[in-house]
């Protein structure tokens, strides 16, 4: 019998599940604050917690899959740099937690892992060829190939969020300019609109900004659906840009599906409208359009636990 316990592992929670067998139902789970302000010592401590509460007693050959934040390295299980967890840096996590729990940790990028689930339960369940895109506060991303979760040379492939399209464009929370993160992802639509509302754009957005000084991206999505036309224009500029990426990633990997995530996908049409029309519009040739699905995930949060879930039973 298989045995496995996923985690998702974020700078807010960490979330644990057991899984009896390969399905994506679990039998056991919990959700704890990570506490990340107090270091690895102290996370680490509260993740082998989450762990052995939900690990059953007496129990053998039970597998920990667990996705992170990155960048890291999949292979060695050493976390290089997370931005949401204060003093991490180089953190060998998988090796501390075999130690403390005597069976063996399988680490992948959070991004990756929920890739992992859509594709093996989710929207993604029976295609070969696979792309998965969270669209939230940040863009994160997963590439599946022939079957398999694309890592490259040290595990660091498939941060599709960073991929520059423009290249003067907005300064990313990893540095950078332009990248995609950084022109179309939730901070940068509620960044976006609150520039134009200090400039004076007209909304039913300025209500609120007038009290807050600021508008998220889930007001903005709200009114997108009141039909505002501040709003429904911010959200179409959003989606033409990712339709733009899907574009450019369907030239690299020419894949069967693409999964979007993440709470902007949850605006739906109003946004995979303009995703799939802009993605047409960006393609050399339509044969790139031929049979390709662009899809709202399935899993919603629980994909990050399901795909913990598939790693450990596939590593």
């Amino acid at each position: 019998m298989t045995h496995s316990v996923a985690v998702d592992f974020g700078g807010t929670n960490i979330r644990s599940a057991y899984f009896r067998e390969t399905e994506p139902s679990p039998e056991n789970q919990v959700k704890i604050p990570t506490q990340a302000e107090f270091g690895p010592e102290h996370v680490i401590e509260r993740l082998v917690s989450a762990i052995k509460e939900v690990m059953p007693k007496n129990a053998e050959g039970i597998r920990v899959g667990i996705g992170s934040p990155g960048p890291l390295d999949p292979n060695e299980g050493i976390i290089y740099k997370a931005p949401n967890l204060r003093g991490w840096t180089d953190v060998p996590l998988k090796a501390r937690l075999e130690e403390r729990l005597d069976c063996p940790v399988f680490l992948g990028n959070d991004a990756n892992v929920a890739a992992l689930g859509e594709w093996k339960f989710g929207a993604g369940k029976g295609a070969s060829h696979l792309i998965y895109l969270t669209i939230s506060t940040g863009i994160g991303g997963g590439v599946i190939i022939d079957n398999r979760l694309l890592l490259g040379a040290r595990g660091l492939a498939g941060e599709l969020g960073h991929i520059t399209l423009e290249r003067d464009g907005a300064t990313c929370g990893c540095g950078q300019q332009g990248h995609i993160e950084a022109l179309a992802s939730g901070t940068a639509i509620a960044r976006k609109a609150n520039e134009s509302l200090r400039a004076g754009a007209q909304s039913s957005l300025r209500a609120i900004y007038e009290v807050d000084e600021a508008v998220t991206a889930k007001a903005i999505g709200e009114a997108a659906r009141n039909s505002d036309q501040f709003a429904l224009a911010l959200i179409s500029e959003a989606g033409e840009l990712i339709g733009h990426l899907l574009a450019d990633l369907a030239h690299t990997f020419n894949p069967q599906i693409f999964v979007l995530g993440g709470g902007v996908s949850q605006l739906g049409t109003l946004l995979f409208d303009p995703v799939k029309l802009s993605f047409e519009n960006h393609v050399m040739d339509p044969a790139y359009c031929e049979q390709v699905r662009i899809v709202p995930a399935a899993l919603g949060d629980d994909a990050g636990l399901v795909g913990a879930m598939v790693l450990a039973n596939q590593g």
